[in-house]
């Protein structure tokens, strides 16, 4: 019996790790449909008129902000009070005419404006389709130039967000172009795109300011990667090949794996904990591993959106980590 008992422990300990890899594949297998329904319901028009109307008070404000100017600028406060920056989202993109994005690079300025008055650390960061790229791709380089002008003035930066794959070549193509007049504009580059690391390599020159994200929209397994662990490691690549390089590197990440390894490639390449890079979290999400890093010394910062356009937000936040679809669920079942 006891050379029995041995041998059946052996064996589990042989099978326990391919049941943890089965369980995992199998999660992401199911992941991707999930996040699928989930995009699929934020262009359902009867599923954005229930949301708008009851969404904010079931739960989409531990995600958002607000939808008014002012309703930022206190959680803005009180993210600063907790010891974070701020990156400042204004919700929209996909704007349909010249006047819809110059009214969103106004208001850009205007909270850049007042960042400079109310002495909140806060930048922006913002999509070029909501500053006018369907539109005209020039006046999208107007206004965002207009923006990166306003920023400069207060000493402050900005950046381009990234969105779906069919905008990488003309959001790269306006940051060229901003870095010939500005040194303080950013973009975005997505793990999951197989593309980004030739893209980030093709910048370094520029000493860029490149915010790290996995990647929140769902794209062809020709052009991106599927499986999470694929994606998890070309974030790392990518992230170490930002860091070991001149430039400002912004670590978007809740994965305390993820958050560990750079740990360790900062303390490798003895970079200070502040100047170099900073990490960046979402609003409302890890707010106790934030504070842990902010104790450790390192400057994090909060991405902190607002605005009446919040609902495609919240859905691309619940497809990124389906988990959070539990919470939000949670609020709805809860109400009356």
């Amino acid at each position: 019996m006891p050379a029995m008992e041995a041998a059946l422990a052996r064996r589990g300990a042989q099978e326990a790790p391919l049941l943890v890899a089965n369980r995992t594949e199998m999660a992401s297998l199911l992941e991707r449909p999930l996040r699928a329904a989930i995009l699929a319901a934020a262009e359902n028009g009867a599923v954005q008129r229930a949301v708008a109307r009851h969404g904010m008070r079931l739960g989409a404000r531990r995600f958002v902000a607000g939808e008014s100017d002012a309703e930022f600028i206190d959680v803005a406060k009180q993210v600063n009070a907790g010891g974070f920056a701020v990156a400042c989202g204004i919700l929209g993109e996909g704007v349909r005419n010249a006047g819809e994005a110059n009214d969103a690079a106004r208001r850009y300025c205007a909270m850049l404006d007042r960042f400079a008055a109310e002495h909140i650390d806060a930048n922006v960061a913002f999509k070029l389709t909501h500053v006018g790229l369907d539109v005209d791709p020039e006046l999208a380089y107007e206004n965002a130039a207009r923006i990166a002008e306003t920023a400069r003035s207060h000493g402050n930066t900005m950046r381009l967000d990234m969105e779906q794959s069919r905008y990488v070549d003309a959001t790269l193509a306006v940051y060229r172009r901003l870095r010939e007049r500005f040194d303080n504009v950013g973009f975005v580059l997505q793990s999951y795109l197989f593309r980004s690391a030739d893209d980030l390599r093709a910048h370094l020159n520029l000493a860029p300011n490149v915010r790290f994200v996995k990647g929140a929209y769902l794209e062809s397994p020709a052009i991106a990667y599927a499986a999470k662990s694929d994606v998890d490691a070309n974030y790392l690549r990518l992230v170490e090949t930002s860091l070991t390089n001149e430039g400002y590197t912004a670590i978007a990440t809740h994965d305390p794996k993820i958050i560990a390894a750079v740990e360790r490639i900062v303390e490798r390449e003895h970079l200070p904990l502040r100047g170099r890079f900073e990490f960046q979290m979402l609003y409302g999400i890890s707010a106790p591993l934030a504070k842990r890093l902010v104790e450790r010394g390192y400057r994090v910062r909060l991405a902190v959106p607002f605005g009446d356009y919040w609902f495609p937000y919240l859905m691309r936040r619940l497809a990124e980590r389906p988990a959070n679809l539990a919470f939000f669920l949670k609020g709805a079942l809860s109400r009356p």
